[in-house]
């Protein structure tokens, strides 16, 4: 898999430098590279406790993006998934730490406990005052000796950070930090594992599957389970941070493992907060990449019950970008739609013969579905099929209420509804052909002429004709051969769209802006769906 890497041996040196040229509060480094990577405060005084965390590189913005006032006074950073040497960390404890001391902030791995611990020890050996807690807040795997530690350890970053920027001195900093990976849990889940520089990606989750608990190094988890959804994948999260969601109420931390897209973050946040297992949710700090496993494809969520003292540091705002703050749960404000947005809906009335054709019509774009996007994926975002069977679902629903006996209110009331109910631009041009089309019969127009002159309408408005590549190369000629007969207006539609799959340029739509190789061979989905339509209605024609 190609990454947007120079060098593996300078992926990492490359990536601190291009935070240090960017960050906007100020950073150092030490002189040291590539063997010691230490991120530092540009503005330390060495006179209140420093803390200093790290580890393996692979999970930023951890931990060099939460160097700044009010969290972390250094970051010691590692090759990816690798922990930094004992030199490295000694280093960075020698360059920051005054006479207050420093506490080393350490995730649960075996590297790290002993290179943090004798850094530690040789720190000590200076006559240098050094706490260190190991943060093992994963609660993935409960049979394991030594639990691991992930993004619960941001907890510990920023409640810890408030502490020494207020001055507060070293033991009491230590036993609270202590207290919070005591009371913390964490864990997460995946739909894909993460690819290392330089190595072949695990194909280890199998598609239609999620895996439960897997590390921020790609460890794997306690288990793959069958993938539902977002909400049943956060309720299963859920189940097993249930004992740790302490009353009067807890903070949950949403992290984006890597790749996760912010929608479907977004969707998450509405699962976690819309869910009866978050029981007495307070707060939350995301969603956000925050402790990433590079590109994995996954979440954690980490909970912590909150006090007032943890609640205030945790709320304390920061000038760091990558830490997205702390916002309490809310209830989202709904207000009325404003007045002259909704039309006047029309007196319903039943025809069963039309509904059948519309039903008909409808079901024959759902089952497009699936070909439709296919071919928009040549050619265009991969979405007119699911675009056009919402709306054909949507149509099928809202049956009962139009006006299917008077052809002329019919036009205008599907021109609404899909105005309403049928995304992108799609939806515009159909609302407007299906308008004009009801314009048209209100003047006497027949159906076929009122059908035309919808086209002419979508054709003035959008600018498209006929040998531009869109659904009008398949309608225009299925409409005008449609006063012979269905059969040929079906006949016409499907020359109309196979004919799209050699026209090498587009001239309007999304497809203008794809090279020719991409077109030829593939009809155009606006026209293949026209086609589709006509040859339904016309047995034989298919």
């Amino acid at each position: 898999m190609a990454q947007f890497i120079n060098d593996k041996e300078t992926l990492v040196t490359d990536a601190i430098d291009g935070l240090l040229a960017t960050a906007p509060v100020p950073l150092t480094r030490l002189d040291g590279y590539p063997h010691i990577k230490v991120v530092c405060r540009g503005d330390w005084d060495k006179s209140k406790v420093a803390l200093i965390s790290g580890g393996g590189s692979g999970h930023e913005p951890a931990h060099a993006g939460f160097v700044g006032e009010g969290m972390l006074t250094a970051a010691v950073c590692g090759e990816v998934f690798a922990s930094p040497s004992v030199d490295a960390v000694l280093a960075g404890i020698l360059a920051v730490t005054g006479e207050a001391g420093c506490l080393l902030i350490v995730k649960n791995y075996t590297g790290d406990r002993l290179n943090f611990g004798l850094a530690a020890e040789r720190a000590r050996a200076f006559g240098l005052k050094v706490a260190m807690v190991i943060v093992d807040d994963d609660i993935a795997l409960p049979d394991l000796p030594q639990a691991r530690g992930v993004a619960g350890t941001l907890f510990v970053h920023k409640v810890a950070g408030a502490m020494a920027e207020d001055g507060a001195d070293l033991a009491a900093i230590a036993a609270t930090a202590e207290t919070l990976v005591g009371d913390m849990a964490s864990i997460g889940k995946s739909l894909d594992t993460c690819t290392v520089p330089g190595s072949a990606k695990e194909d280890r989750i199998a598609f239609g599957k999620a895996e439960l608990g897997l590390g921020i190094h790609g460890e794997a988890g306690v288990e793959q389970v069958s993938f539902e959804g977002a909400a049943r994948a956060m309720d299963m999260v859920l189940d097993k941070l249930l004992p740790h969601m302490g009353a009067p109420g807890y903070v949950a931390l949403l992290n984006n493992l890597g790749s996760t897209t912010p929608l479907e973050m977004a969707v998450l946040a509405q699962a976690l907060t819309n869910s009866p297992k978050a029981g007495k949710l307070r707060a939350v700090i995301g969603p956000a990449p925050m402790m990433t496993s590079l590109d994995m494809h996954g979440f954690s969520v980490s909970v912590l019950p909150l006090t007032d003292e943890t609640e205030a540091a945790l709320a304390r705002p920061v000038p760091l970008p990558a830490w997205p703050g702390l916002v309490k749960v809310q209830t989202p404000e709904v207000k009325p739609l404003p007045d002259g947005l909704s039309p006047i809906q029309p007196i319903p009335s039943p025809n069963p013969e039309t509904r059948e054709v519309i039903e008909a019509c409808c079901d024959l774009l759902i089952a497009a579905e699936k070909d439709l996007n296919t071919l928009d994926a040549k050619s265009g975002d991969g979405d007119t099929g699911s675009t056009l069977a919402t709306a054909a679902r949507a149509l099928k629903g809202a049956l009962d209420r139009l006006p299917l006996a008077d052809l002329t209110q019919l036009f205008r009331a599907v021109s609404n509804e899909l105005s309403q109910t049928m995304g992108g631009s799609s939806g515009v041009i159909l609302a407007i052909f299906f308008g004009a089309a009801g314009d048209a019969c209100a003047s006497g127009h027949p159906t076929d002429q009122a059908l035309r002159a919808g086209l002419a309408r979508i054709s003035e408005v959008g600018g498209a004709a006929r040998g531009d590549r869109t659904m009008i190369d398949a309608l225009e000629p299925a409409l005008e051969a449609l006063p012979d007969g269905l059969a040929a207006a079906a006949q016409a539609a499907r020359a109309g769209a196979d004919a799209t799959a050699q026209m090498g340029r587009a001239k309007a739509g999304r497809a203008s802006y794809v090279p020719e190789e991409n077109l030829i061979g593939h009809n155009d989905p606006g026209a293949e769906a026209v086609a589709r339509l006509f040859e339904g209605f016309a047995p034989g024609t298919a």
